[in-house]
């Protein structure tokens, strides 16, 4: 069935502080989703979307795929980030200029006006799938934060503290809902849990997940 994203949200629930440098930014990311989910097909199209394996040699649920100057690349070797595509041999596609654009915008809009971003990493979850509590910390520039677009299928967002065993807030990210978290809680332990059937009018049976960062 399909799902109510189009609904109109209170304007009060617009924004949330999560945490102090997190803010969730409900719907901001609605007003261009036809154009970044067209963008996202493009970038896929050159650096298709793959399960990477975990340094621990498990295969993750989610498939993904990576643009920018730098992509982020998890192997049993460990995480890291690398100019070039290791399945493709081939440097990773450029960050189209309107998602480049979006990031800009989302992180002045939560308070951070000169983040740039320089790697993007394009996270394709199908019901059943979900993410670990882990942390964003294999960039460089820990001052610069991270911007999450959510678009697809609506999701259940873990958000902690600085310690994998602390307490974690659960949030509903649906269609177009951006998090933005840098400053204290820059490396705060976040996770998905498993995304739920459903169908969305734009992105089908998925959820679509965007995250830009800046390496360094």
């Amino acid at each position: 069935m399909d799902l109510f994203d189009d609904l109109p949200i209170a304007t009060e629930d617009l924004r949330t502080a999560m945490a102090p440098g997190a803010v969730l930014l409900r719907g901001w990311g609605r007003a261009d989703d036809v154009g970044i989910l067209a963008a996202v097909e493009a970038v896929i199209s050159q650096a298709p979307l793959r399960h990477m394996q975990t340094p621990g040699g498990h295969t993750m649920s989610i498939q993904t795929s990576r643009c920018g100057s730098m992509g982020w690349v998890s192997e049993p070797g460990g995480y890291r980030y690398a100019a070039i595509n290791p399945h493709t041999r081939q440097p990773w596609p450029a960050i189209p200029p309107n998602m480049v654009d979006f990031a800009v915008l989302a992180a002045a809009e939560a308070g951070y006006p000169d983040f740039v971003p320089d790697s993007c990493l394009i996270n394709q979850y199908l019901p059943g799938n979900k993410l670990g509590l882990h942390q964003d910390r294999d960039e460089r520039d820990l001052r610069a934060p991270v911007v999450s677009l959510s678009l697809g299928l609506p999701a259940t967002f873990l958000f902690g503290g600085l310690q994998r065993s602390g307490k974690t807030q659960r949030y509903r990210l649906a269609h177009g809902d951006v998090v933005v978290w840098g400053g204290p809680s820059r490396l705060a332990f976040h996770g998905v849990l498993p995304v739920a059937d459903g169908h969305h009018p734009l992105a089908g049976g998925r959820r679509i997940n965007i995250t830009f960062r800046k390496v360094g």
